[in-house]
């Protein structure tokens, strides 16, 4: 049985760090929806943008990553728990200690775009939609959302 107080935060700045976040998203996004590798992984990854990792005995099984869009704002996206880690709330962990982060560097808004099944989720959290207006493309229908800090 997994003891969700025994997961262990890493703040990934360093490369060998957000190893362990492309880890959980080629496990919970390449693998599982069949998204190929050139998609998950953009222009956004690497130097500059932050990234949170759950690990669990050392193994990464959940991440995020926010980058900065301008000096008030940051985009906070490729949420991912391992299939065998959900229902744990690490999905809720991953993100609030994302904004803990957001929130000591400064900024003042996290925005993310959802996929449309997701809202709910990011809802709960604290995330109002900007709109209904549906962003198609890519992998998944998404609904942009944002949080105030």
């Amino acid at each position: 049985m997994i003891d969700p107080s025994e997961i262990t935060v890493l703040r990934a700045e360093e490369e060998w760090q957000r190893a362990g976040a492309y880890s959980v998203r080629i496990q919970g996004m390449n693998r599982q929806h069949h998204i190929p590798l050139r998609d998950e992984f953009d222009e956004h990854d690497g130097d500059g943008t932050r990234y949170i990792v759950l690990l669990d005995d050392g193994y990464p099984i959940a991440t995020c990553r926010f980058y900065e869009l301008d000096a008030e704002h940051v985009m906070l996206g490729r949420v991912v728990v391992l299939p065998e880690y959900r229902g744990l709330h690490l999905g809720n962990r991953v993100i609030e200690e994302a904004e803990c982060w957001i929130a000591a560097l400064g900024y003042h808004e996290i925005v993310i775009e959802s996929r449309t099944v997701a809202v709910g989720f990011y809802e709960k959290l604290g995330f109002l939609k900007d709109s209904d207006t549906v962003i198609t493309g890519g992998t998944f229908d998404c609904i942009r959302m944002s949080k105030k800090l």
